[in-house]
């Protein structure tokens, strides 16, 4: 080859070389300055956490600088199922809805399918079989939670001496232990009034309760809905509605039942003005916040029989509480792929599992995350886990707690009867279809 043929083709593969490098650096180049951020929204029905939450939407940030996630909160007293109807009605959905087990089945045609995300074979066996579908998953566990008597030990100790919560086993047992604070002019409980609390938590342990077998309870639930459950003889309904009865009688509240707000049940408890208070762990933070020099709390369960080898009477509600789910009909491609982003976030990144588990104080569902929240409420609920003592309420209508809720406050506060009661309960599954 000659020599000017030879420089020649030099030339040609340095022009090529350039060419090509210059176009990928360009693609290189365009690619950065053309990523746009991506605003995206998430519905929070938990308004124990949401300042919570904007702290972990701006640790998102820093691993997605291009994502700006927003926190959405449910105005108090508005159900979920209420405040997402009305964004759809809309057409202005959030990207990412907190939403009850209850309600996902409603609205799964408007959610996406995330049966192929990577979190679906870490996720703790059970906790998404109420969220799928024909095998379709269709949100994400966000929590496990429980509820219960939460107790404050510090103020019981420093009241009546040594607190060992596995000698109450019976009502009887619990009252006893309460005649004992009374005696010493510490209120033994605070029963907040609020239709959530008593429709869904309290009254929800006896549909619970009626078998460890869930397609038992489902089965109950289906007779209810056609009237041929007669509560009025049912031996867990009574039994947890006799315990009921003997909390009224210790209720810091009892002179005005429906007074309480939940803001003030962690104010109470924690500056020990009642030992008991019948709620769940997500209060933590805000038993934190009012007293943070004391840590010594956890749950008893809610006894419904005298029976001391009664199984509920030693276990508490535990499982899959809050689930997210990402709009599929509203929202963009790119804001439903930072969604996916976000839940991955949780599950895989170092910071999002702190984020999770320490600043939300959450029990995360899933197998691959071994950090343990630092409050005693979530650590008494891995204990009962642990030790096979939990049991998981029945997935109820998204209008039961505000219903049969006003029924039980009603209850609460002695303007009906036990049998007034159970005619409200008995009407209103007649209307569920």
């Amino acid at each position: 080859m000659s020599l000017k043929k030879f420089l020649s083709t030099m030339i040609g593969v340095v022009l090529v070389f350039i060419l090509v490098f210059g176009i990928y650096s360009l693609n290189i180049t365009v690619s950065k300055a053309g990523s746009k951020k991506v605003k995206i929204t998430l519905m929070s029905t938990k308004g124990e956490i949401n300042s919570q939450l904007e702290d972990v939407a701006k640790s998102f940030s820093k691993t997605y600088p291009n994502v700006n996630l927003e926190i959405i909160p449910v105005g108090a007293g508005q159900s979920p199922f209420e405040k997402l109807s009305t964004m759809y009605a809309s057409g202005n959905a959030p990207s990412i809805s907190m939403i009850d087990s209850s309600d996902v089945a409603k609205f799964k045609s408007y959610f996406l399918n995330l049966t192929k995300e990577k979190w679906v074979k870490d996720a703790i066996n059970g906790t998404l079989d109420d969220i799928t579908f024909n095998g379709q998953v269709m949100g994400f566990p966000f929590a496990i939670e429980g509820y219960g008597l939460i107790y404050n030990k510090q103020v019981i100790e420093k009241t009546i001496g040594k607190f060992n919560p596995s000698t109450i086993k019976t009502r009887n047992d619990l009252e006893n232990l309460f005649k004992k604070l009374q005696q010493k002019k510490v209120t033994p409980i605070l029963i907040s009034p609020l239709d959530w609390s008593l429709g869904a938590h309290y009254l929800g342990i006896a549909y619970g309760a009626q078998s460890k077998d869930m397609q038992k309870n489902y089965e109950f639930i289906k007779k209810l809905k056609t009237g041929k459950v007669n509560l009025q003889t049912n031996k867990v309904f009574n039994g947890l509605l006799d315990t009921f009865d003997m909390l009224r009688k210790y209720n810091y509240l009892k002179n005005s039942p429906l007074a309480g707000t939940y803001e003030q049940g962690p104010q109470l408890l924690a500056n020990g003005k009642v030992a008991f208070w019948f709620m769940g762990n997500w209060a933590w933070p805000q038993i934190k916040d009012a007293n943070p020099q004391n840590s010594e709390y956890g749950f008893l369960p809610v006894p419904i029989s005298n029976d001391p080898n009664d199984f509920y009477n030693k276990a508490i509600v535990a499982g899959p509480s809050k689930i997210l789910c990402i709009d599929a009909k509203n929202n963009s491609k790119a804001q439903q792929l930072a969604a996916k982003q976000f839940l991955n976030w949780l599950v895989y990144n170092s910071d999002g599992q702190k984020a999770w588990v320490y600043t939300l104080s959450i029990i995360p569902p899933f197998k691959n995350i071994n950090l343990t929240p630092n409050d005693p409420l979530a650590k008494s609920i891995i204990s009962y886990l642990k030790e096979g003592r939990t049991f998981r309420t029945p997935i109820l209508p998204s209008d039961h707690w505000p219903k049969v809720g006003a029924s039980m406050q009603k209850y609460l506060a002695g303007i009906i009867k036990r049998s007034q009661l159970y005619t409200e309960i008995k009407n209103y599954w007649l209307t569920v279809k």
